[in-house]
């Protein structure tokens, strides 16, 4: 399973740190997938399960969290 952060939607609201800060802290304007890996534009982390980053994912209001089955 990978979760991925686009940080170019990312708009630093705070909600997936809010709800899953075991993988997410907001620095400065924008948040951070925590143990992650820059992929291009993006940021990957390879988990075995999904945990709170679907409820990251699904609360995040620019969409920019998605996880990958």
């Amino acid at each position: 399973m990978k979760i991925i952060l686009e940080m170019d939607k990312c708009i630093g609201c705070g909600f997936c740190e809010a709800v899953c800060p075991q993988y997410w802290e907001l620095k400065g304007e924008k948040t951070t997938l925590k143990g992650s890996k820059k992929a291009g534009k993006n940021y990957e982390l390879d988990v075995k399960e999904a945990s709170c980053n679907e409820e990251a994912a699904n609360g995040c209001p620019v969409q920019c969290i998605k996880v990958k089955k």
